[in-house]
């Protein structure tokens, strides 16, 4: 006697499965399986019969096979009658009701109450969803603010948040300049992770340390100091910024010459709340895997959107010998071009800002320097060596090229004390620049290049500022292609001439095949420029991503992604 055909019993027990492939892939299926797995059954024992099988034989796998054809099609049935998130959140958010977030908001103080960690004083809002200083953005307050002290808070908050529809947003160190951390206009959870401050493992064998989100690059790079380790951790943004928020801005710094940014090796792990409040951790310690995907640099740069930050894996640099050169010149395109031949010279730089004329003047008003400085065109170079001989034979030739290229008033720090003041100035840049307009609104945006088109966009920006009338200086991390304008705005005039500007620059970086941030992240401000700079299908990629972890748009709403276009891809 001859078995039923293979594919009768194929038939039959994937009629389940083939249910709950259709439902976790979005395809809404309604038709009830179960008559469906039934009735194949049926029909297999009916062809079977016809043949007059031994039932001693036969019946066993046939009985095994309506069984699970049952059970699959149960299974199928159940999940297949759940309705699927049908509505795209993303592009059009839908939030609970005022109601429902003071439903929320009663529920986060009952949690945490013990603590007092939870706030809506209205200066705690404001200050946690505004900054006239550091944003050109309207600001809008959260509906509270809740001052988390560990992974286990963020993922109570993140849970309350799901239950009651309420927009989250991180913070930590407050020194975005893109808008990421405003609150939605609905308002929402601000979850302050500035008290996750510890360092929780310094691995001085494997240089590398484990940091809760909140610390400050500042004080890991004290502490290590401080515990005789030579060790540091090169990524150096603006003073005050954290760990979470610097691998949510994908940031670098003024290192990043030498030791690249964010999107390097620098981050070995990251344990993340995500947005349904599950907990993981990318991966081990270990200095490097390949095994499956780098979830890692999935968050990094993802601006809080896919998940929150509460622990990471950094590793460490070997601190080497430094000190400070600087020089001026006649204007900004031949310090560029200086630059371009002493990265492509190999001589061992670790940094080196271009700052120009209108920045040196305000460094001199700004008061905090030392010295008075030559207002001209100026680069401040951070030469690198194992020793001190090597740090003058670099010094030679960075001095040979930078007068080759038009360089006058070639001064080298004097002491370690002396390099760590000249490097102050440069540091200082955001409060230096506002201390020309005082009471002033500002507007920081960056923009980055490949290094052989940097003279040329910045010669074209610093004549577009002088023509606009603004007050504005003008700072680059020019060994990798990356600058920054600082206007300073008083008004509604000042704020329209300031928006066609940073366009204007924008474009122009886009034109030389550049991005329209380098390190600032994208926030608010850059949404726009995505699709040109990335393509509808980069992008749709990103809103992928982002639907999947987050299809309720919970996190961080509104930054990053851009509007959807009537060209783009169709899902």
């Amino acid at each position: 006697m001859s078995r039923p055909p293979i594919w009768r019993m194929f038939q039959v027990t994937t009629s389940g499965s083939r249910a709950l492939f259709r439902f976790t892939t979005g395809i809404h299926f309604r038709r009830s399986l179960l008559p469906l797995a039934l009735s194949n059954g049926v029909r297999c024992l009916a062809t079977s019969s016809t043949q007059k099988p031994s039932w001693s034989r036969h019946g066993p796998l046939l009985f095994a096979v309506l069984s699970s054809s049952v059970a699959s099609g149960i299974l199928g049935y159940t999940l297949a009658s759940k309705e699927p998130i049908q509505h795209d959140y993303l592009e059009s958010p839908k939030y609970g009701s005022p109601h429902d977030f003071q439903k929320g908001i009663k529920e986060l103080r009952e949690v945490f109450s013990p603590r007092g960690i939870v706030s809506t004083d209205p200066e705690v809002l404001e200050s946690h969803g505004f900054s006239t200083m550091n944003s050109y953005h309207p600001g809008h307050p959260h509906s509270v603010v809740v001052f988390v002290k560990s992974t286990e808070d963020v993922a109570e908050v993140v849970k309350i948040a799901n239950r009651y529809k309420m927009p989250v947003v991180a913070y930590s160190g407050g020194t975005s300049l893109e808008g990421q951390f405003i609150a939605h206009p609905v308002g929402g959870i601000c979850v302050n992770l500035a008290g996750m401050d510890k360092i929780i493992q310094i691995n001085e064998a494997d240089s590398d340390i484990v940091v809760q989100a909140g610390c400050q690059w500042q004080d890991i790079n004290a502490a290590l100091q401080e515990q005789g380790i030579g060790l540091f951790f090169p990524l150096d943004p603006a003073p005050g910024a954290t760990i979470g928020g610097m691998i949510a801005t994908g940031c670098s710094g003024t290192n990043a010459v030498r030791y690249g940014t964010a999107k390097g090796e620098w981050f070995l792990n990251a344990t993340v709340v995500l947005p349904s409040g599950e907990v993981i951790k990318t991966r081990r310690r270990a200095r490097k895997s390949s095994a499956g995907f780098d979830t890692t640099k999935l968050f990094i740069g993802a601006e809080g959107s896919l998940g929150i930050v509460t622990e990471a894996t950094l590793r460490l640099a070997p601190l080497l010998p430094t000190t400070v050169a600087v020089v001026q010149f006649p204007d900004v395109v031949q310090a560029t071009e200086a630059v371009r031949e002493m990265i492509n010279s190999g001589a061992s730089v670790q940094c080196v800002e271009l700052l120009d004329d209108k920045f040196m003047h305000a460094t001199n008003r700004f008061g905090a320097s030392s010295r008075k400085w030559p207002e001209k065109d100026s680069l401040f170079i951070k030469l690198q060596g194992s020793s001190q001989a090597g740090i003058k034979e670099t010094s030679r030739i960075v001095k040979a090229i930078v007068e080759k290229h038009g360089g006058t008033g070639y001064e080298l720090a004097k002491s370690p004390e002396d390099a760590a003041d000249l490097w102050a100035d440069r540091k200082n840049a955001h409060f230096s620049t506002i201390s020309l307009l005082p009471g002033c609104q500002s507007w920081p945006t960056d923009v980055c290049v490949p290094v052989s088109r940097l003279p040329t966009l910045i010669y074209e920006t610093k004549k577009d500022l002088e023509e606009s009338g603004l007050v504005a200086t003008i700072v680059g991390h020019v060994g990798d292609g990356n600058f920054h304008a600082q206007m300073l705005m008083e008004g509604q005039e000042d704020y329209e001439k300031a928006r066609k500007v940073s366009d204007r620059m924008v474009q122009r970086a886009l034109a030389l095949d550049g991005t329209c941030t380098g390190e600032h992240g994208v926030g608010l401000g850059k949404r726009k420029y995505l699709n040109e700079e990335l393509g509808t299908g980069t992008v749709e990629l990103m809103k992928t991503v982002k639907r999947a972890l987050d299809p309720y748009n919970l996190f961080n709403p509104g930054k990053l992604y851009p509007e959807a276009l009537e060209t783009s891809v169709k899902r």
